[in-house]
């Protein structure tokens, strides 16, 4: 049996989590045995869903600067459980993971789920990562912008980086039926004829939600049943709602708040739309294509290498307020075109992204590291 320990920030709801979840939940039971270390104090719904599961989720609140008790933490942990694969989730679990695996049989693997935005980086890291990259079994990118930028950016070795897109398992559960529809849209206060525009993120500003909110006020007056669902809780919820409302448009704009299970609202959006100025591979626009929605995402990061322009999705450039209302407006007038783009979206989910052939790939990667 391989011995996996996942280290990452924490495990509340997000795409890195999601990733990390499936990994354990996916995980052949007679041959993988996976356990989470999380470095920022909080477990997270994720984390609790799994600890209900019997998978051990060990929970450690770093101390502000480099905290050398975590290292030692780590390194006892790793030492008691024998863990044959340290699974880095993010760069600074993996520098904790890397140094206290030092001299251990383990194995450790980096994987980079995300970039900042904008892009930073520092004359440090740009010295100490090619030695940290020695000393890694294998690193990883869940795009090939994100890859080239860990390249760019942080000075580790580009031939060393493999890319492994992220995948989604579909819990069919949450595929509603029509009627179903109608309830929830009455629940979320949407018109039940409200032509929806929906997103899910964390609200953040590198997600770009300002641009949707200036698109329903411009299109408000040629689309008259437009209406923005936004999915999701974070620290730019306040300032949000205070833009709608200087926009005159907090009457076509629903904001959830916090949802356990936000992926069955994807079922009452017309259209998903993702108009981050960063991204790597966007587990919501996964899930949007898994539910057949048509997507209008921007050209940044890994999502035009999920959505082929005009085939599976509209892709448009970064904080374009012109093309993104025009993109809108298009699949508005064009229900066809927007269930073509839809159908396109769940076939390229269905071969390219399933969650199967993400877990396959990385159990694939831990053999390879452990033979080598």
């Amino acid at each position: 049996m391989i011995k996996v320990l996942h280290i990452t920030f924490e495990m509340k709801l997000g795409g890195t989590q999601q990733v990390i979840r499936q990994l354990v939940e996916g995980g052949e039971k007679r041959e993988f045995e996976s356990k989470i270390f999380c470095i920022d104090g909080i477990v997270g719904e994720l984390g609790e869903m799994l600890l209900k599961q019997g998978v051990e989720v060990v929970n450690y609140q770093r101390k502000p600067g480099f905290d050398l008790v975590l290292v030692r933490a780590l390194r006892d942990y790793i030492t008691i459980n024998q863990f044959d694969i340290i699974h880095c989730h993010q760069y600074s679990p993996y520098v904790y993971g890397v140094l206290a695996g030092l001299f251990t049989k383990a194995k450790v693997i980096l994987t980079e789920h995300g970039r900042f935005y904008p892009e930073r980086s520092s004359l440090k890291r740009k010295l100490i990562n090619p030695f940290l990259a020695y000393i890694t079994a294998s690193i990883t990118a869940i795009s090939n912008a994100t890859a080239n930028a860990l390249h760019v950016y942080e000075n580790f070795p580009r031939k060393r980086i493999t890319v492994i897109y992220n995948g989604l398992k579909l819990d069919e559960k949450l595929i509603i039926e029509p009627t179903a529809i109608s309830l929830l849209k009455t629940e979320m206060n949407l018109p039940p004829d409200s032509f929806v525009v929906g997103t899910i993120a964390r609200l953040d500003p590198i997600k770009n939600h300002e641009l949707i909110l200036k698109a329903i006020a411009e299109l408000k007056s040629t689309v008259k049943n437009i209406h923005f669902l936004l999915i999701g809780d974070g620290a730019m919820m306040q300032p949000l709602m205070t833009m709608a409302e200087d926009l005159n448009i907090s009457d076509r704009v629903t904001f959830s708040g916090f949802v356990v299970m936000p992926q069955q609202y994807l079922s009452t959006m017309d259209i998903f739309v993702l108009p981050s100025f960063s991204e790597g591979t966007s587990m919501t626009l996964l899930e949007s294509m898994a539910y057949k929605k048509a997507s209008i995402v921007t050209n940044v990061g890994g999502s035009p290498e999920i959505v082929a322009n005009e085939s599976t999705g509209l892709i448009i450039n970064s904080d374009d307020l012109s093309e993104f209302k025009n993109a809108i407006l298009k699949l508005f007038q064009n229900p066809k075109l927007s269930t073509q783009l839809g159908q396109a979206a769940y076939e390229r989910y269905n071969s390219s992204f399933r969650e199967s052939r993400m877990v396959t790939e990385y159990q694939n990667l831990y053999q390879k590291v452990i033979n080598e």
